[in-house]
């Protein structure tokens, strides 16, 4: 039995009792299908234990699964040994953000939605410093937590980059952070990470409707199998994760909505006869002309 269940293999036994459950049958109905034990079934479905990838395969079949892509996905999940670039930082960091890397490795799309912070993905080292020395975090040991966030980042200029767009609330921008050199690095890096062709960067003005203030903060992971998705919700006690159909098309909609209520992105030329209307440069040029 495992003692630490990572996010992903949480993530797998989650799908595994949907898949059951939609077959409408019990833990020891569905084990029986292949012949394997209702403890044993249990505890995959709890994240505990794993399973082999042709029992893998086996099960999604008794359970009515007939989607090829869905499986595989399954039973890449099953078979990822959980290492990567974030594996040299285990006992520096916590499981929560060793869980969001390799949720992030995974993705295709990375939609994010900040109402006070500029994303993590988007932030410089000194905005990173900053935030992470506030004791109210408790971060053990700040040089690694920092070069962890900045290594994170990486994957936005790797081969086969997932797409990133932020939707950040102005509020964001004013709060000043480690002083006005630190926001004003922030925000001219802001800009230039908005050239890159698979980021998308808007900001939610002040003027616009509640839509910011009653979606909160969140960050929305789309894998290449989107029935896979994951919605990532931060708290004080810890991160929580949303998998479920209803909560991914909530947030989805809901980010949508964001986006089409924002400023117009970060280096989309405006047409002749929007010129007066504010973009989202505009207004980080504007903050940064007051600084």
């Amino acid at each position: 039995m495992r003692t630490t269940i990572s996010e992903r293999q949480r993530r797998l036994g989650y799908e595994l009792r949907k898949l059951r459950e939609q077959a409408g049958l019990s833990a020891g109905e569905a084990a029986e299908r292949i012949d394997m034990g209702r403890g044993q079934l249990s505890h995959i479905e709890a994240g505990r234990t794993s399973i082999l990838s042709d029992r893998l395969r086996d099960l999604c079949r008794a359970l009515g699964c007939e989607s090829v892509p869905y499986i595989d996905a399954l039973v890449a999940m099953s078979e990822a040994s959980g290492k990567g670039w974030w594996s040299s930082y285990k006992g520096s960091v916590g499981a929560a953000a060793m869980n969001l890397a390799e949720l992030e490795a995974g993705a295709t799309c990375l939609r994010n939605h900040e109402t006070l912070f500029v994303p993590g993905l988007l932030q410089t080292e000194g905005y990173i410093r900053t935030v992470f020395s506030n004791p109210m975090l408790d971060v053990r040991d700040i040089d690694e937590a920092t070069a962890f966030r900045l290594e994170r980042q990486a994957i936005l200029t790797a081969e086969n980059p997932p797409t990133l767009h932020a939707v950040i609330h102005e509020a964001a921008l004013h709060m000043r952070f480690g002083g006005t050199s630190v926001l004003r690095a922030q925000l001219l890096h802001l800009i230039d990470m908005a050239q890159l062709p698979n980021v998308t960067v808007q900001i939610f003005p002040f003027e616009a409707d509640l839509d910011a203030a009653l979606s909160g903060t969140f960050l929305h992971v789309i894998p290449s199998v989107q029935e896979l998705s994951s919605v990532v919700l931060d708290h004080p006690a810890g991160p929580l994760y949303l998998a479920d159909d209803e909560h991914l098309a909530l947030y989805g909609n809901m980010f949508d909505r964001l986006g089409e209520r924002a400023h117009a992105p970060i280096g989309v030329p405006a047409a002749p006869e929007s010129l007066a209307a504010k973009d989202s440069l505009a207004l980080i040029q504007h903050l940064l002309y007051t600084l």
